[in-house]
């Protein structure tokens, strides 16, 4: 009975959307819509942290890097280039899809909460696999690096504005493994919804310079989820830590590097780039 209770969780609030927000969550500007609010919200609460740390003790305890506030002339210049991207490349692509692609199909039966997080876990390790490789190159191949991957790197602290502080090419790329990995593993869409939202709040999360108790990376044992304090450590040492989420790939790929192991050095440059 406990396991067709659990797997049935989910059905009683996707009747309730599909009977108040069915046109809604049908439009193709839906997933676009979701994304962009989503990273929005959790800009808007980062930088407010980012702008009480230097006089809210309580905050500033949790910053990777406590001793480098973030400037306004920071914050200013990252939300222009993200704004800059979302009209430009974002806003666009929003009307083609909502001109050219079909609404979205919603089926009435809700995805078994099991389905539900197999399903962005699977999404999440794929994606993990090929923004792994994805960067690998980027920094091993000095044209990729310096046309299209070294803007994300002009930050050596980083902060949330930097997560989308991204080259055209690299926002597309980004999007196009989001999009396409629920469609390669045949997600329900409401699956396919909580991955975009679940993959938005784990970057946002890598790059917000907090070591926050409740972070990722503190609550997946055996060091197996890299998170805040590795992609710092990337910014400072831009040759490792290539992985968005898990650590493996970099253990395997002898790119891992601690931020126990030692103070990296501000600035260093990637020796490939």
């Amino acid at each position: 009975m406990l396991p067709v209770l659990w797997d049935s969780i989910l059905q009683p609030a996707w009747d309730y959307l599909h009977q108040n927000y069915e046109s809604t969550l049908r439009s193709p500007l839906f997933p676009v819509v979701l994304s962009v609010l989503t990273y929005l919200i959790l800009v808007a609460l980062y930088t407010v942290l980012d702008i009480l740390a230097p006089t809210w003790p309580s905050i500033n305890k949790y910053k990777i890097r406590p001793d480098k506030p973030i400037a306004w002339a920071s914050i200013w210049k990252t939300l222009g280039l993200t704004t800059y991207n979302h009209l430009v490349y974002i806003f666009p692509a929003a009307v083609a899809q909502w001109l050219w692609r079909p609404p979205i199909p919603m089926p009435r039966e809700a995805p078994s909460l099991t389905n539900f997080l197999l399903g962005i876990l699977g999404c999440t390790i794929i994606f993990d696999f090929q923004y792994y490789l994805w960067h690998l190159l980027h920094h091993r191949v000095g044209w990729l690096y310096r046309t299209f991957h070294a803007v994300h790197h002009q930050y050596p602290e980083s902060f949330s504005l930097v997560t989308q502080y991204l080259s055209g090419w690299e926002l597309f790329s980004v999007g196009f493994w989001t999009t396409v990995d629920p469609v390669l593993l045949q997600c329900h869409c409401l699956t396919t919804w909580g991955f975009m939202v679940f993959n938005i709040w784990v970057s946002t999360e890598d790059h917000c310079g907090y070591d926050f108790p409740w972070a990722m990376h503190n609550l997946v044992p055996f060091g197996l989820w890299g998170g805040a304090p590795k992609h710092d450590v990337h910014h400072q040492k831009p040759g490792t830590n290539f992985a968005p989420f898990f650590s493996h790939w970099d253990w395997l790929g002898g790119t891992s590097f601690s931020p126990t192991l030692s103070v990296p050095l501000k600035g260093e440059k990637d020796k490939a780039a």
